[in-house]
């Protein structure tokens, strides 16, 4: 180690923000563990820094016991043996000997082996020991260095996550983006990324802190361009409304580079939430929508209505019923047949949105498909033997939508029917039920049949006209046709 040691703590707390008590007593305990284990770990040895000499004094401790008893090697010494030594020791007494083990201080660690060699065996010290206790004390210094570092990181961003950073793009590691965020380095892992955009060293880049990972060997500060709270934030930003807590933010759904769906609600009723979102001419969400690179944003009333708001978060589409099912958490959504693809979206994305921003499951169904389902069920229910028309109408409009379900209930649900006419009637109508939904089940047996069979023909004629037409058969070989020209008859001589 140099004698300047103390002067090196110093510039090194100062440039880390570091304490330069924290690096003195990292370093002491380094010292001292590595002296136990070059020296024995039953040794009593304490290390303690020295300011004026830039490095760590060493010290072994010696107990002084009695003669008649057996020392411990290394730890204890008996009176005889210490007066033999030249020292003025009594019983219990402690016993200080500086170990010099730096190169500098040879002549000292001579004088001692030659005077106390013997009794405290600390021969060649510096040889020994030297070396190691500058190595152990380098690494000490990084390695809390390092520490020291990743807690500072920690320390600073712990109160920022869930917010926005920004920070200019530094390099790339195995896809991942290293951002220079300040004092610190963060990452924006691949899983993080916006597929469709791309960045190059040196732009500036805005993201959410996703989370600060204490442990993590690099970066730790975890950054996110696909979270659904950078749209929330970003909106935080552009919306004074909202930051001042006037218009809140209810929910969001996001998927990420493609199109997002933002619920806000008002606590004061002259501010229209949506409209303060919107902003003059569209200038608050367009700068929204730029900063995250043309993604599109539906922005929707929030309603405590369930059924409302479902309606309102599958818009741009209208819908006309709403079947919800409290037991499922399912609402069935009935739209015009051609608002069927627009309510749907593209690959499913509005619906999809809607029932994330909405928390319930959405079905969709047209009209015209309705409409289908429903003469398909009173046909079925029709088909009962006996059945009069009201009971129809009354049945369907108790859930049933078809035969077959209707075979399933009980005597007793239907008595409690009027439309049914009590329980006499309710079990002659199960037992016809029963039969019509067996001649149902054939029916739909025999037309998967017919549409296998449809199948299969397809599938053959498709396979022969993949083949080709049929070559004609060559001309069968006579006993002179090895020796006919080719051609016709016109060819013979």
């Amino acid at each position: 180690m140099e004698a300047k040691l103390d002067m090196v703590l110093e510039q090194v707390g100062r440039d880390k923000n570091i304490d330069k008590s924290v690096l003195i007593s990292a370093l002491e305990q380094a010292i001292l563990t590595a002296a136990k284990r070059t020296f024995g770990m039953n040794r009593e040895m304490e290390a303690k820094f020295n300011a004026e000499t830039g490095s760590v004094d060493l010290f072994l401790i010696v107990n002084v016991v009695e003669d008649d008893g057996d020392a411990i090697e290394g730890r204890e010494i008996t009176v005889t043996d210490a007066h033999k030594a030249g020292l003025e020791a009594e019983l219990g007494d402690e016993l200080l000997f500086q170990v010099f083990y730096r190169s500098e201080d040879d002549d000292r660690a001579r004088e001692q082996d030659e005077k106390f060699g013997e009794l405290i065996d600390l021969r060649n010290a510096s040889k020994k020991f030297g070396r190691i206790a500058a190595q152990t004390a380098k690494q000490v210094i990084y390695q809390r260095v390092r520490e020291a570092e990743r807690d500072n990181v920690y320390n600073e961003f712990k109160d920022r996550k869930g917010e926005i950073i920004s920070g200019i793009v530094r390099r790339f590691e195995r896809g991942a983006l290293v951002v220079d965020v300040g004092k610190a380095e963060a990452v924006l892992p691949m899983r993080e990324q916006v597929p469709r955009e791309s960045y190059r060293v040196g732009d500036t880049i805005k993201a959410y802190c996703l989370d600060i990972d204490r442990n993590a060997r690099g970066p730790q500060v975890i950054l996110s361009r696909t979270h659904k709270g950078l749209l929330e934030k970003l909106f935080e930003q552009e919306v004074p409304e909202i930051y001042e807590k006037i218009v809140r933010i209810e929910a969001s759904a996001r998927e990420a580079g493609a199109r997002s769906k933002i619920a806000v609600s008002s606590r004061d009723r002259d501010v229209d939430p949506v409209g303060a979102c919107v902003g003059m001419k569209g200038s608050r969400v367009q700068a929204v929508v730029q900063e995250l690179r043309g993604e599109k944003i539906d922005i929707v009333p929030f309603d405590p209505d369930p059924v409302k708001f479902v309606c309102n978060a599958i818009a741009p589409a209208e819908v006309s019923r709403v079947l919800m099912d409290v037991g499922t958490h399912t609402m069935q959504l009935i739209v015009h047949d051609d608002k069927l693809s627009l309510a749907i979206g593209k690959k499913g994305q509005n619906v999809r949105l809607a029932s994330q921003l909405s928390g319930w499951r959405i079905d969709i169904h047209s009209e015209g498909k309705v409409r289908e389902l429903e003469t398909r069920a009173r046909a079925s229910l029709a088909a009962i033997e006996g059945i009069a028309a009201e009971q129809v109408d009354a049945l369907f409009k108790q859930g049933f939508r078809s035969a077959t379900e209707l075979s399933r209930a009980t005597a007793e649900e239907l008595a409690g029917m009027p439309a049914v006419g009590g329980a006499d009637a309710a079990s002659r109508l199960l037992e016809a039920a029963g039969r019509a939904a067996v001649l149902e089940e054939q029916r739909r047996a025999e037309e998967r049949e017919r549409v296998a069979r449809e199948s299969e023909a397809a599938a053959l004629a498709a396979a022969a006209s993949a083949d080709g037409p049929e070559a004609p058969p060559l001309p069968s070989e006579g006993p002179d046709s090895r020796n006919r020209p080719a051609g016709g008859p016109e060819n013979l001589v």
